[in-house]
Order: C-alpha cells, then structure tokens, then sequence
C-alpha cells in the first residue's frame, strides 16, 4: 500500500513537472516572438531613417555646384604651402 501511494505521488509529481514544462516553453515562445517582433520593427524604423537620410543627402549633393577655380586656387595654396615648407 506504501509503495502504491509512493508509485502515485511519483506519477503525479512527473505529471505537474511536465505540464509546468511545456507551460514554461510556451511562454519562452511567447517572449521569443515578442522580442522578435519589437526587433523587426525597430530594424525597420532604423532603416527607414537611414534610406530617408541618405536621400535627403543625395538630393542636397546633387544640387552643389563646383567652383573649380575656387577649388584650384585653394589646392595651389596648400601644395605651395608643402613645396616651401
């Protein structure tokens, strides 16, 4: 009768272990696709910023226009700068 009793607190206790378990992993699996989602979307709005930035950047740099004897006049600068030093 001992052992009966013993052999059935084993079997419930084995039973609660493994629905705590399976619980447990079910709430892992929850948190993993919440965690999952908030990175997508945090990826997304990060991307979003990027591509926007770097649009508003090509735009303003297609629009400048060069002043190559402005340009040409400060690189002689420099370079007489180096030659006599």
């Amino acid at each position: 009768m001992v052992d009966d009793a013993q052999h059935e607190a084993d079997r419930r206790v084995r039973e609660n272990e493994e629905k705590n378990r399976i619980a447990f992993e079910d709430r892992i699996k929850i948190e993993i696709q919440t965690q999952e989602s908030i990175f997508n979307n945090e990826k997304e709005k990060i991307n979003n910023q990027y591509n926007q930035a770097l649009r508003e950047y090509r735009d303003e740099i297609s629009t400048v226009t060069v002043d190559e004897e402005r340009f040409s006049g400060l690189l002689n600068e420099y370079l007489s700068k180096i030659v006599y030093s």
